[in-house]
């Protein structure tokens, strides 16, 4: 019962736990907007990259039932975190514990529960009781450093993914998100030789070669970080991050039509992909389709009413169409969300 809880778990989980987008204004510079060219703004609403490390990392992490009484308590536990019932797993853990409380796994997957609810102190606890209990648990380091991550403290993220690795040199895992945390840092080398580390020690891990590319990326080396994300979607065709990825790079070779072709695959995988749209109309935008421009990032603030860019982009698509009312109205909108550069450019040039 418990290998098949687990192997469901392995390959399903991935499709059952949260996303975590994460660096929502890593494209944004400080660069003085040109009165006469407001294309100048086009770059600065270009939605950010994202990271692969989202929708697969954590099942890495899941412990196996310890073999003390409290075993079905943990198998139910873990079944339901499959299937997404955080509240109901952790019920079934916090029993577990009461039986044993010196169950690590119970506190592990408990811990996992929690972060999936967006409870990162909570699930640090957790882990730091695991660790308490057993100080040479890998998995817990590299948990709670995903949490921490979480939490914007990345040095801690680091030092615990650094402790994971410590216990366990091959954790090619523990250094793929290493890397990802330098690069939130802006420490784009470290973030390439972590994930390089991560891919000598498991050449078919997709997440890296995506992260690899997000640091190149990072770094304006659009051909290297094209060809991780390729690499990436060869592994994974299924991999909308990294078709959206590739497109932005795309994008920054100004090659729009390979961009457009990309963002288009990522909505395929996921039509929920805001983010994809947006960018896709910021690709019409350049290439003067104003309409659709207008259209796709349209579809975004449908999907996420709250897409600062997406209203900003729109807006200049409006703006380029000679409908200043129009234009002006989203540029506010995009201010109120905090992206407000849009609205100052129109100001200044007394559109609005």
């Amino acid at each position: 019962m418990i290998g098949r809880c687990v192997m469901k778990l392995f390959f399903r989980i991935i499709f059952k736990i949260f996303l975590i987008l994460t660096i929502l204004a890593g494209c944004a510079t400080t660069e003085e907007i040109k009165e006469t060219d407001s294309d100048e703004l086009l770059n600065k609403g270009i939605d950010s990259l994202e990271e692969g490390q989202s929708d697969e990392r954590l099942n890495h992490g899941i412990d196996l039932p310890e073999g003390d009484q409290s075993d079905e308590l943990l198998n139910q536990g873990i079944a339901l975190l499959e299937e997404g019932q955080y509240d109901r797993a952790i019920g079934d853990f916090d029993k577990a514990i009461e039986i044993n409380p010196e169950n690590a796994s119970a506190y592990n997957n408990r811990g996992i529960a929690y972060f999936g609810k967006s409870q990162y102190d909570t699930a640090i606890s957790d882990y730091s009781k695991v660790i308490e209990i057993n100080p040479r648990y890998a998995s817990a380091y590299y948990n709670r450093g995903l949490a921490y991550d979480g939490e914007g403290q990345y040095d801690k993220a680091i030092s615990d993914y650094t402790q994971a690795i410590e216990i366990n040199p091959r954790y090619a895992w523990a250094y793929d998100n290493r890397g990802l945390a330098y690069y939130r840092k802006g420490d784009y080398d470290k973030a390439i030789s972590d994930c390089s580390k991560a891919i000598k020690i498991n050449p078919e891990l997709a997440n890296a070669y995506n992260n690899r590319g997000v640091a190149y990326d990072g770094e304006g080396q659009y051909d290297k970080a094209i060809s991780d994300y390729s690499k990436a979607i060869e592994i994974n065709p299924g991999y909308a991050s990294a078709y959206y990825n590739r497109g932005r790079a795309y994008f920054g070779k100004s090659q729009y039509d390979r961009a457009i072709s990309d963002y288009e695959k990522a909505i395929e995988i996921n039509p929920s992909y805001a983010w994809a749209y947006d960018n896709r109309g910021l690709a019409y935008y350049r290439k003067g389709d104003y309409d659709q421009a207008i259209s796709d990032c349209s579809k975004a603030i449908e999907i996420n009413p709250k897409l600062a860019k997406a209203y900003n982009n729109r807006g200049l698509a409006y703006y380029s169409k000679g409908l200043n009312d129009k234009a002006c109205s989203d540029f506010k909108w995009a201010c109120d969300f905090g992206f407000c550069e849009g609205y100052e450019f129109a100001k200044r040039k007394g559109g609005c």
